[in-house]
């Protein structure tokens, strides 16, 4: 699979038919508008079916039109922290740096021309989206749970289905493979209420 639309197919294929509870063009227009710029196709086609959903227990996608895990408080809060945080702490040289393989004269977060905060684990793992990365438009960058940076060019459904087959795209030694069915965890709509969890289809796994 090379094409963005086998990717998207796969990933859609894992996960079983999207809901679509907060699919809304307009929400993403608002963000959009806020960030200066637009989202990649496929992640927003993932996150309307799916979002807001927890996937294995651990990755977290929120959705911009949702009143908890919203995407665009999300991206807010996120981007302040990391621009406090010692992110170039783990930078051992260009390979593993953001602003070299982003080709950036410096990072910056939640901005049209830095990082954006898309997705992150419980691990410790935070996934952002740049253009470019290692030239690639709207390639996915990696902070792992060891501090550690990587460039991921490719495409947002790319790369989760290389996630969800168990490939390490979550930072150094992440790998961890699921086997059957994913495991998807819907939060309530509102406090009080519990978790709902669903499963994808048998994925011969």
């Amino acid at each position: 699979m090379t094409a963005m639309t086998d990717y998207l197919q796969a990933v859609f294929a894992m996960l079983g038919p999207g809901e679509g509870r907060y699919a809304a063009p307009a929400a993403w227009s608002s963000l959009e508008e806020e960030l200066g710029r637009t989202f990649p196709g496929d992640y927003k086609q993932i996150v309307d079916a799916y979002a807001p959903v927890q996937i294995n227990g651990h990755l977290t996608l929120s959705h911009p039109a949702s009143s908890r895990w919203n995407l665009g408080e999300e991206i807010r809060s996120a981007s302040e922290v990391w621009a406090d945080s010692r992110w170039e702490s783990c930078i051992t040289g260009p390979d593993d740096d953001p602003r070299v393989f982003c080709r950036l004269p410096q990072l910056n977060f939640g901005t049209a021309e830095g990082l954006i905060p898309i997705a992150a684990t419980d691990q410790g793992a935070a996934v952002f989206i740049a253009s470019p990365v290692h030239g690639f438009s709207d390639g996915v960058v990696v902070q792992g749970a060891e501090g550690d940076w990587v460039g991921h060019p490719m495409t947002f459904a790319e790369w989760l289905y290389r996630h969800l087959i168990g490939e390490e795209m979550t930072g150094w030694d992440s790998a961890a493979f699921y086997p059957g069915p994913v495991w998807l965890e819907y939060p309530p709509p509102e406090p009080g209420r519990p978790t709902r969890e669903a499963y994808g289809p048998d994925r011969g796994m």
